[in-house]
């Protein structure tokens, strides 16, 4: 899958993800965040960049590094940005949204959440992306995305536990970011479980949107 252009600048399309938008996830690091030099929970979006390299299709192999212990699955809504999103209030931001996706964020393991690793979260083919759906096709505030390994289920990320819902995100991003046409905003993923290995095959699925498929390859296997 390629990056998407905006027509009038021909900018390519970035893809930002909200490292720490899942209260699972945050209240496995609560002792964490109260030490130095952190002393508290983030306050505003703490976010991470999936790069170019990362980007890949449904079909496409993930790649399992020859110098990683691990890699983890990470199930998403990916929001895909209509138009420039600039210090937009949450009761405008839905506006902004022309669709949603199925996004696989694939990480190693994650050592630092205030400032993800990127040689953890920005190896080659670590985004699928998969289907995308209109605005209409989901309703932002009640999601659920599930990720299977082999065909069993791994992994659920509900919007429920969400810290900041889709408009929030968007509204809080904006104020420090102007999200532009094309971007995509991945909005939370959950605590890493579901472990990848090389021949595993990975599902992530979303009612109304569809199904991501990918199988894990080691990197050396892939031409």
């Amino acid at each position: 899958m390629s990056l998407v252009l905006d027509a009038a600048t021909e900018r390519p399309a970035a893809i930002y993800g909200a490292a720490l938008n899942h209260r699972r996830l945050q209240a496995a690091l609560a002792a964490e965040f109260e030490q130095a030099p952190y002393q508290r929970p983030p306050q505003a979006p703490v976010l991470f960049v999936k790069p170019r390299n990362t980007v890949s299709a449904a079909g496409a192999p993930i790649p399992f590094p020859a110098d990683a212990d691990a890699v983890y699955a990470g199930g998403a809504l990916g929001v895909r940005i209509a138009r420039d999103a600039c210090r937009v209030s949450a009761a405008d931001a839905l506006s902004h949204v022309g669709g949603y996706a199925v996004v696989n964020e694939v990480s190693l393991a994650e050592t630092s959440f205030y400032r993800p690793a990127i040689q953890a979260k920005c190896r080659d083919g670590f985004c699928p992306i998969g289907p995308e759906a209109g605005p209409d096709a989901i309703n932002p505030q009640r999601v659920q995305v599930r990720t299977y390994v082999n065909g069993a289920l791994a992994e659920t990320n509900d919007s429920a536990d969400w810290l900041r819902g889709v408009a929030q995100l968007i509204a809080d991003v904006s104020q420090f970011l102007t999200l532009y046409a094309g971007d995509l905003l991945i909005v939370a993923t959950p605590p890493r479980n579901a472990r990848l290995r090389p021949g595993d095959t990975v599902a992530v699925e979303i009612d109304g949107i569809g199904r991501l498929e990918n199988i894990v390859a080691a990197e050396e296997d892939i031409q």
